[in-house]
């Protein structure tokens, strides 16, 4: 087992190549904890090597997906499981985050998983408190656990990445999700191409080493993996196109559409779905979508970080 180097994960930019394989590798064996019935005959689908450590949930943003997959990761590692109700907390009596966190780990916590709308707020609580910080989301810069489970899908599909063709859809300027895909995926090899509006995919994220694209189209052809991404109106400040019929006309994925993609080019998306938007429900729904999948892939890789972070404790 490849030790990783931080106790902390706050980007994937941090990561080398092997420390992400050792992650995935280990999600892999993870899943298996928690297989369907007919493919495990493990009757408690929980394992102990998290017990007596003490896992808090720290979110200053809405989530479904994360938050919930963190819960159950943690419960299933047999972990101590605290959800701070940040409208409850003295949070709501001018609180700094400094002193909720510190106040937090005087409680013996080992890890904390952070979420908050503000770029740099993990990685500001991993130089304050002894913890392990986990950036769960922070504004616009990087989520690089939701990347991690993108990586194990494509994975289970697809084997080696190395090679392989991703096209990022859509609101590519407010993603955190893109961010850290396409730092992780370049480490992987992958080609990765962006297509969305001007607004939406300025040319300097060619910086990065990607592709633009402002053609779906176009776009689609050799596609191993097309991601669609939700228009974040919450961190929009202005217009950035005509309307969501005009955006759904050029950068909205169809049945026909994806038919200019290889036959078997998978369906991603982080969710929530804006369903009729960014992609219609025959595709969200589709043989090729492996949106749910994401969903319980999440699981496994998050067990896996927080089983690797706590060997580091």
């Amino acid at each position: 087992m490849i030790r990783l180097r931080s106790r902390h994960l706050l980007t994937i930019e941090e990561l080398t190549h092997d420390e992400i394989l050792e992650i995935l590798d280990t999600a892999r064996g993870m899943k298996e904890v928690f297989a369907s019935r007919e493919e495990n005959t493990r009757a408690v689908k929980k394992v102990p090597v998290l017990q007596g450590r003490t896992v808090v949930i720290l979110f200053f943003e809405p989530s479904t997906r994360t938050r919930q997959s963190f819960e159950l990761a943690a419960k299933r590692l047999s972990a101590d499981v605290v959800t701070l109700n940040i409208a409850a907390s003295s949070r709501e009596k001018g609180e700094t985050i400094i002193d909720t966190v510190r106040t937090l780990e005087a409680m013996a916590s080992d890890i904390i998983v952070v979420r908050h709308r503000s770029s740099g707020v993990p990685r500001l609580l991993s130089k304050t408190v002894r913890s392990s910080i986990v950036n769960a989301g922070d504004g616009c810069h990087a989520h690089p656990t939701q990347a991690l489970l993108d990586f194990f899908t494509m994975r289970e599909h697809l084997g080696e990445l190395k090679g392989r063709k991703v096209v990022i859809v859509g609101d590519i300027l407010h993603s955190r999700v893109a961010r850290s895909n396409i730092h992780g995926l370049q480490k992987l090899g992958v080609k990765v191409t962006l297509v969305g509006p001007p607004s939406l995919v300025p040319r300097e994220f060619s910086r990065l080493g990607v592709e633009i694209e402002y053609d779906f189209d176009r776009a689609l052809a050799g596609a191993d993996v097309v991601m669609m991404l939700r228009i974040q109106k919450e961190r929009m400040m202005g217009a950035f196109f005509p309307s969501i019929g005009e955006y759904h006309r050029f950068y909205g994925l169809n049945r026909q559409r994806l038919a200019l993609a290889k036959p078997d080019c998978l369906v991603m998306h982080p969710g929530p779905i804006n369903r009729g938007v960014e992609i219609d429900s025959d595709v969200a729904d589709g043989p090729q979508s492996v949106i749910c999948e994401q969903v319980t892939n999440g699981v496994a890789v998050r067990m896996a970080i927080l089983y690797l972070l706590a060997s580091r404790l």
